[in-house]
């Protein structure tokens, strides 16, 4: 049978591992709190961003450069998160994680009084929001699926997480705008919910028990193929058909969040920061809203969630051409909710495929690889302001459209004519059994 490769921790709450925890403890919903979080720190800031320029007069590339900056934060969090969570445990990467989170909030507060601080405030918001989603969809999908139950697949499983951080997407969004455009000293006031919701993240964690997955390896001697051999496999899968839609899942967005606004906000006299926290959850919303769908295109073919979802980010682009070229601030919202599906499509696809394909051991390790590629997305907005000195925005939306398509017609090509790999759980279920 498998054996113990991590340190013991006596103070340790117990594994998973007697009949009695079984799938209506839903502690896999006391986990989902954590991914709230991350997502509502991501985009708590996306929505000021016309505050921060109006109010404390920063430039449109400084607030960009703002916005992009939380995915350097995102990089180490999520290659450090991921190994550390499958070495050390999924609960302490995860606790970690929130008090980065809440320490990179405290910092956001302080920010109308010392800007300087905004900048290690973002980067530690990545930083804490990517160990937070290593960690946690790992941590999610195991509790998902303990060893006496069988609560949910691969793909259920890991969809889970993807519902989680696009509540937390948006609601945190939303909040922080209606806070912002009513509240006093909104900068500061419209950052306290997310203190209230880490805590709260924190206090329902802490009664959720560590995974099984997260503290044993298997041992590879029974299996039918060798290690180096399922390795190979995988990696040529997760290069071929999730790396080039993994940047799309978050490059819709971001543009919905940070570069669509500001496009079209000219006329709306005052409810620009309303507005723009209307988009930030009008988006994940509607990437929530396609769930079931992702379900059942999912169950005609492995690729066809994240044809779709490319499908409709390229779709979403060009309507926020249209939107650009005309100021159109409904047409933009048209946009938001069709990019959010495509969001909403891939992030499924991405998820329910490392799934699949990452055997138990190393999930988080490839959960945090799948994400890290997601978040370059948010970089989207920052090339695209600089693309705009030399281009109209139309045309640099509409050739960021165009790279959707391109992409797409790759990952259907290749993902028509790549075989079907055997998913890495049933590889470690042939082991076990073996012993």
């Amino acid at each position: 049978m498998s054996k113990h490769v991590a340190s013991t921790n006596l103070l340790a709450p117990p594994l998973i591992s007697s009949p009695t925890d079984s799938p209506t403890h839903r502690y896999w919903l006391r986990a989902g709190w954590v991914m709230v979080a991350s997502g509502w720190s991501a985009n708590q800031f996306s929505a000021l961003l016309g505050a921060y320029r109006s109010d404390l007069g920063l430039t449109t590339t400084t607030t960009t450069a703002l916005f992009a900056i939380y995915v350097l934060g995102m990089i180490p969090g999520l290659l450090l998160g991921g190994p550390l969570a499958d070495r050390r445990g999924r609960r302490p990467v995860v606790f970690f994680a929130l008090a980065t989170s809440a320490l990179a909030t405290c910092l956001l507060m302080a920010g109308p009084a010392v800007s300087a601080l905004l900048w290690p405030g973002r980067f530690l918001t990545g930083i804490g929001a990517g160990a937070l989603l290593a960690a946690g969809s790992a941590w999610i999908k195991e509790l998902s699926t303990p060893p006496h139950g069988t609560a949910a697949g691969p793909g259920a499983a890991a969809r889970r997480s993807g519902l989680f951080l696009s509540a937390g997407f948006a609601s945190g969004g939303l909040a922080a705008s209606l806070i912002a455009q009513w509240a006093p000293h909104p900068m500061v006031t419209a950052y306290i919910p997310h203190l209230i919701l880490s805590a709260f993240a924190a206090l329902c964690a802490a009664h959720a028990p560590e995974s099984t997955s997260a503290r044993n390896t298997v041992t590879p001697s029974a299996t039918t193929t060798s290690p180096e051999q399922d390795n190979l496999s995988s990696a040529s899968t997760f290069r071929r058909l999730i790396a080039p839609t993994a940047p799309w899942v978050f490059a819709g967005p971001a543009v919905a969040f940070a570069t669509l606004p500001g496009l079209v906000d000219s006329d709306l006299k005052g409810w620009e920061t309303v507005y723009a926290g209307v988009i930030t959850a009008i988006t994940p919303g509607a990437g929530l809203f396609v769930t079931p769908f992702a379900r059942r295109l999912a169950a005609r073919h492995r690729i066809a969630t994240g044809v779709s979802g490319l499908f409709a980010i390229a779709i979403g682009l060009v309507l926020a051409a249209v939107a650009a070229a005309n100021t159109q601030p409904v047409v933009a919202l048209a946009s938001a909710s069709v990019l959010g599906g495509g969001y909403g499509l891939c992030v499924a696809y991405g998820l329910t495929e490392v799934a699949v394909l990452a055997p138990p051991h190393q999930l988080a390790r490839v959960t945090s690889r799948f994400w890290t590629l997601a978040y370059l997305g948010f970089i989207a907005p920052y090339v695209i302001t600089l693309l705009t000195k030399l281009f109209t925005p139309p045309s640099v939306l509409l050739g960021a459209a165009t790279l959707a398509l391109v992409t797409l017609g790759s990952v259907a090509y290749l993902g028509t004519r790549a075989p079907t790999a055997e998913p890495a759980c049933a590889a470690t279920t042939k082991t076990a059994g073996a012993h």
